[in-house]
């Protein structure tokens, strides 16, 4: 039976299993038509879990004022062919993010969620770019106007680790 289940399962997060060196741009500022960017680098690490209806993501971030662990938790509705995707930082081991919730499609995956940034709702878009092998790329980004327009606000390049 457990076979069965893993042989069924959704392969659409198979791209990022393994070991990655991440080159991550965040802007400084989120919300106020801040430019500046700031490069840090990272790690991040990715197996299967739920027999495969899931996946843990443990990031190491290594930004210019501190360094600190996050993680990533990402679930598979085979009901409803989505991804749910939950935020764990360390700095704040109480609060899980809301999750964002998509699907792929042609190697690009899209989820969204309403949130808020700092008082003010937002929509959220995660976007992940699985089409260049061994090179995946994720962003997120943020709208204050019913999606009329996104602010890019983070973008992380992955590079497996050797």
């Amino acid at each position: 039976m457990l076979t069965e289940m893993a042989a069924c399962a959704p392969d659409d997060f198979d791209f990022v299993i393994g070991e990655w060196t991440v080159k991550h741009r965040r802007l400084k500022e989120r919300l106020n038509g801040c430019h500046q960017w700031i490069d840090f680098d990272g790690e991040m690490s990715t197996k299967k879990i739920l027999g495969g209806y899931g996946n843990l993501e443990d990031n190491f971030l290594h930004f210019p004022e501190e360094s600190f662990r996050a993680i990533a938790l990402r679930s598979y509705n085979a009901d409803s062919k989505k991804w749910s995707i939950w935020w764990l930082d360390g700095r704040f081991p109480d609060a899980l993010d809301t999750p964002v919730v998509g699907a792929f499609t042609d190697g690009i995956g899209l989820f969204f969620a309403d949130d808020v940034f700092d008082g003010v709702p937002v929509k959220v878009r995660f976007t992940w770019n699985a089409r260049q092998p061994g090179r995946p790329r994720w962003e997120q980004a943020f709208s204050v106007d019913n999606e009329e327009s996104w602010e890019t606000n983070w973008t992380m390049e992955f590079l497996p680790k050797c």
